[in-house]
């Protein structure tokens, strides 16, 4: 069995690094019922493109994956440091909770002006141990994998706290403050 790790983040009140973990088979079920939320033209999902009544029907749609097991496990840096030091927290943590028994394919949301950055980290992070052997990542972006909704909706409803965290709440399997 593999595991796939879809990971995006928020930097709006602090720093939320949201993340998606599901097996192959949980995500392709997951990917169709959320390609059926694509408007005629529309080649991915977005939270800060859409309006008001797609953000709710795309946050309600991700809670009902639960029932497919899969999970989202959020990793909050808050605002001590700078914002690369938040990442790497982050990251470390992350693959601190990276199951030991499975390969695992974590898929980050590509962000252009860490690129590099991230290459080196992930590189520094998985160099040690068995982790080297176990995972392997990607820089992606969210037309190229269309599953990054998955944590990018998550980690917005949460940095925006009230109804939108509540909704997304029972999804959501461990909050770790970093």
């Amino acid at each position: 069995m593999s595991t796939h790790i879809y990971v995006d983040e928020t930097k709006a009140k602090g720093y939320l690094v949201a993340a998606a973990i599901g097996s192959y088979d949980q995500l392709r079920i997951a990917k169709r019922e959320l390609d059926g939320l694509l408007l005629p033209g529309q080649r991915s999902l977005h939270m800060k493109d859409e309006k008001e009544s797609r953000k709710r029907a795309i946050a309600d749609t991700i809670v009902r994956f639960q029932s497919l097991e899969l999970r989202v496990a959020l990793y909050d840096a808050g605002r001590i440091g700078t914002e690369r030091d938040r990442r790497v927290r982050c990251f470390r943590a992350l693959l601190d909770d990276v199951p030991r028994d499975v390969q695992t394919r974590v898929l980050f949301d590509r962000d252009e002006t860490l690129l590099s950055w991230d290459r080196q980290t992930l590189l520094d992070l998985t160099s040690t141990g068995d982790l080297r052997d176990r995972i392997s990542y990607a820089h992606v972006t969210r037309h190229q994998e269309p599953l990054l909704i998955l944590p990018d909706a998550i980690a917005w409803c949460w940095a925006k706290g009230g109804h939108w965290r509540q909704r997304v709440r029972p999804i959501v399997s461990a909050v770790r403050e970093i």
